[in-house]
């Protein structure tokens, strides 16, 4: 690829970049229904055909976003390697309820599964669950390759968490913090059950 091709390509990249960014403050509490192509790029300031060509439709941009969205939600539940365990643990959760809590919408979909029965939003949920058991474990044992029961009772922590976050942006009657420290406290019940099963895998110690 030459100079002048480069370039371009590093163009459309950052074209497509900034229309993403668009469309994630569009959408971030917005749900998919209530914006039109129309409507998203007017607000956007662009012509709908520039939509169209880097993303296809308006389901293909949704998806673009949804994605970049997940990406943003890993990086911040994995981004605390140098605390200690169980301050890694917190610092996790709360990222977690942090992205819930500013980008609503776009939650509600990644949890919920999108547009009616989508599979390609499954399939991101799904990624961002192991993604996240995937943390927790790192942050609880140093590993994230951890046996088949203490994958399946992370997942079942994990999914109460969901239902518990989705509650919490609902209504916002608790404060972050506390909602924070009920998670993290039941995740700590959690890994002592985990341990119990597999000693090899003990829980960190209590704050």
């Amino acid at each position: 690829m030459n100079n002048s091709q480069q370039r371009g390509t590093d163009r459309s990249a950052a074209r497509r970049a900034e229309l993403i960014a668009i469309g994630r403050k569009l959408f971030a509490d917005t749900s998919y229904d209530a914006l039109s192509m129309d409507d998203i790029a007017k607000q956007a300031g662009v012509a709908k055909g520039l939509i169209y060509y880097y993303f296809k439709s308006k389901r293909g941009y949704y998806l673009a976003i949804i994605e970049d969205s997940v990406a943003d939600l890993v990086a911040r539940a994995g981004r605390h390697d140098d605390l200690p365990p169980v301050d890694r643990v917190h610092r996790t959760i709360d990222g977690y309820l942090r992205y819930a809590e500013h980008h609503q919408a776009a939650y509600r979909t990644i949890i919920s599964g999108g547009v009616g029965f989508d599979a390609e939003v499954h399939a991101i949920r799904d990624g961002v669950r192991e993604a996240m058991i995937g943390a927790i474990a790192e942050g609880a044992y140093g590993r994230k390759d951890i046996p088949q029961l203490a994958r399946t009772a992370l997942l079942g922590w994990l999914c109460s968490v969901e239902g518990i976050a989705l509650d919490w942006i609902g209504h916002q009657g608790l404060a972050r913090e506390t909602v924070c420290d009920l998670l993290v406290r039941t995740l700590g019940d959690t890994l002592r059950v985990i341990e119990e099963f597999e000693p090899s895998y003990p829980a960190p110690a209590r704050p």
